[in-house]
């Protein structure tokens, strides 16, 4: 049995799943990051699927690698905003971080 496309859509599509689950159902910022991580990587996973199978030569894997890049750049950021709120209120609890604005 040879793997084929619809097997990487399949596996992309429960990782999209998962990341939706999991920024939908978590209280935690750190777990909310997580889901938009395994989202990031779906794509990712759609990207190189489709340049594999479809032809798409070399521009599948430049824009999977302007995805990754994009992550790091969020991830830094949006831990350098957990850290801050941390700081002031000892907890990371999404629900809780409309107290920032006051």
């Amino acid at each position: 049995m040879e793997i084929g496309l619809t097997h990487y859509l399949v596996v992309s599509a429960l990782l999209f799943s998962l990341g939706v689950f999991g920024i939908v159902s978590r209280k935690n910022s750190i777990l909310v990051l997580m889901g938009l991580e395994l989202i990031l990587n779906s794509a990712n996973l759609n990207f190189i699927a489709f340049s594999k199978f479809k032809g798409l030569n070399i521009e599948g894997h430049i824009a999977t690698l302007f995805v990754i890049v994009l992550a790091a750049a969020e991830v830094a950021v949006a831990l350098a905003i957990i850290l801050n709120i941390y700081q002031h209120y000892h907890h990371i609890d999404v629900d809780e971080i409309n107290k920032l604005k006051e």
